[in-house]
């Protein structure tokens, strides 16, 4: 999603030094390597954060293994049955929901250390797609090895609440973003939480290249392309920020928190 980090997150999908590991077999053709968490960059932002090092070896026996998902490839689709979590290693994915009539709307965006797939626990079949926005690297949660092994470990069960609970918060404050706010609020908030979930991972979180395409974003926030690249423009000739193609510079996050 921004080119400042591509090479910090080819480092941690290939491995230290760059040296990616050997693959093991994997279902589908889909080529896997060996996880690693103890040594993992991503480890403060993902479930292994909650974990003393001692502990990390359990996980590690559950969470076996990475894959790589391509540009435009799915990692799941809507109806398949529900069998793993994923978390972003590196890159990005968009999950895209189908409603009547084959219309089709984005649900949201995640980066590396965000968790896919949660909708999926209580139906046993996932909800939606979730597709890689660039060349993408998850890692592989299966959940019933998942479950039991958060039973043994209180820690592990208190961050994996935590994580239900922030995407119950996810969806709540999208629906607000949907139902009450006018089409440059929506942007504003959009670029801000960009930016601080950027920062959150140590990226650059004023200068940074979106790989959702303008469609993409106004689909998530409910207005049209148009609309989405007007207000971009608005943005720009007040000075908030510089749009060079998918390239978004922020100059003024205060004035667009006030928007």
């Amino acid at each position: 999603m921004y080119d400042a980090v591509e090479a910090a997150n080819l480092e941690t999908a290939v491995g230290i030094g760059g040296m990616q590991p050997a693959p093991i077999s994997g279902s589908g053709g889909a080529r896997q390597f060996p996880a690693r968490c103890n040594g993992c960059g991503l480890r403060k932002l993902c479930i292994a954060s909650s974990l003393d090092p001692e502990e990390l070896p359990q996980l590690e026996a559950v969470v076996s293994h990475w894959r790589m998902v391509h540009r435009g490839e799915s990692l799941f689709r809507a109806g398949d049955r529900f069998q793993s979590l994923y978390t972003v290693r590196s890159g990005s994915l968009k999950t895209v929901a189908s409603h009547a009539g084959g219309h089709e709307h984005v649900t949201g965006f995640f980066l590396p250390g965000e968790t896919v797939g949660l909708g999926a626990i209580g139906e046993g079949e996932y909800d939606c797609d979730a597709i890689a926005l660039e060349d993408s690297a998850v890692c592989v949660l299966p959940f019933a090895p998942l479950e039991s092994l958060c039973r043994d470990v209180k820690s592990l069960q208190q961050h994996f609440h935590k994580m239900l609970s922030r995407e119950i918060l996810r969806e709540s404050k999208q629906m607000i973003l949907l139902s009450g706010m006018t089409s440059e609020q929506r942007v504003a908030a959009f670029l801000i939480n960009v930016s601080n979930r950027l920062q959150e991972r140590g990226y650059a979180s004023r200068d940074f290249t979106l790989r959702m395409t303008r469609e993409e974003i106004g689909s998530y926030l409910g207005i049209k392309l148009e609309t989405v690249s007007r207000t971009f423009s608005r943005f720009q000739r007040e000075g908030l920020i510089r749009v060079d193609g998918k390239r978004i510079e922020l100059f003024d996050i205060e004035a667009l928190a006030a928007i």
